[in-house]
């Protein structure tokens, strides 16, 4: 494979990408950084052409250095750029059946306690009503984006793209629209509707310069200034960082880990795993696994109450 193939490959491969497999943008940038990475070597070069089996190998060696999961991803995206190769005729064998990913262990994900929720919801609360419409309005939108965080389990990315249409206030349910362009329908509990409502309200009466029919849920709006258009995931998260901090957190907060502890809450409550899965829009139950677990006392209760060793008394 010459430079300039390899260049025109790597774009062929991005679009199929993107407009195919519908792949966030996020997702794309990150393969595009990856592959220009493993070809960087090939376009500065002043050969004609590559042996890809010794080139790759050489390439993969050279990522010793990096942690496990990052060898992990760059591995992973490798691989699936090799079998877009062989399925399309690019490259007349396999390639990536000699490549195998490192396995990563799975650690548990962050996640804060209930009482530090409510912490985070009483601060949010108490605060002060500002004097300036704008930041009235970004308190009020970020207190509604914790709730949707954590009490529908929503991505930041779903979040921050949320559009009115899909919030269905008389089913009290939400269509929302995840990663690879999968829909899933979302209930929440009515202290999450009941913020909406409230958020939805003020919108309407107090912003003027916002119209009746807007887009985006946590539209930009600056100086008075509306636009509508979405947030940005960064600003959402630091957001939710910012409320953490000054809550009182021990340790830092982040929107995935509130969509963990809806997860572990709703589990440790009672809930199905099923039910768990559907909410959070995973295609597997062993993804929806990663982000649930029980804590050693409760695996204790449980398995005192569940194992018949443990129905029997005491001599």
């Amino acid at each position: 494979m010459t430079p300039l193939e390899a260049s025109q490959e790597i774009d062929n491969y991005l679009k199929y990408m993107q407009n195919i497999k519908t792949c966030s943008p996020h997702t794309v940038r990150a393969y595009k950084k990856d592959l220009d990475g493993f070809f960087a070597p090939v376009k500065s070069s002043k050969s004609t052409t590559y042996d890809l089996r010794t080139y790759f190998s050489t390439q993969l060696l050279d990522l010793g250095g990096l942690s496990l999961a990052s060898r992990n991803r760059k591995t992973g995206t490798l691989k699936s750029f090799l079998n877009w190769l062989y399925e399309t005729r690019k490259i007349d064998s396999a390639l990536s059946e000699l490549y195998h990913s490192p396995k990563v262990p799975r650690k548990i994900p962050h996640f804060i306690s209930f009482d530090e929720v409510s912490g985070c919801l009483q601060f949010l609360s108490n605060r002060a009503t500002p004097i300036k419409e704008f930041e009235e309005l970004q308190h009020r939108q970020q207190r509604l984006l914790f709730l949707f965080l954590y009490g529908a389990g929503l991505r930041i990315s779903e979040a921050c793209q949320l559009k009115v249409k899909d919030v269905n206030e008389f089913d009290r349910k939400i269509l929302i629209r995840g990663k690879g362009a999968k829909e899933r329908i979302v209930v929440c509990p009515e202290f999450v509707w009941d913020e909406w409502i409230h958020y939805r309200n003020y919108v309407k009466s107090r912003l003027t310069s916002v119209p009746n029919k807007y887009e985006f849920v946590f539209f930009r709006y600056q100086d008075e200034n509306f636009s509508d258009e979405p947030i940005n995931e960064r600003t959402g998260y630091g957001w939710i960082r910012s409320i953490g901090a000054q809550s009182g957190l021990t340790q830092s907060l982040n929107p995935h880990a509130l969509r963990h502890s809806f997860a572990t809450h709703l589990l440790n409550s009672g809930a199905n795993l099923r039910v768990i899965q559907s909410l959070l829009g995973h295609s597997t139950l062993a993804a929806t696994e990663k982000y649930t677990h029980l804590n050693l006392s409760q695996l204790y209760q449980t398995m005192e109450k569940a194992h018949p060793l443990g129905k029997l008394k005491k001599p």
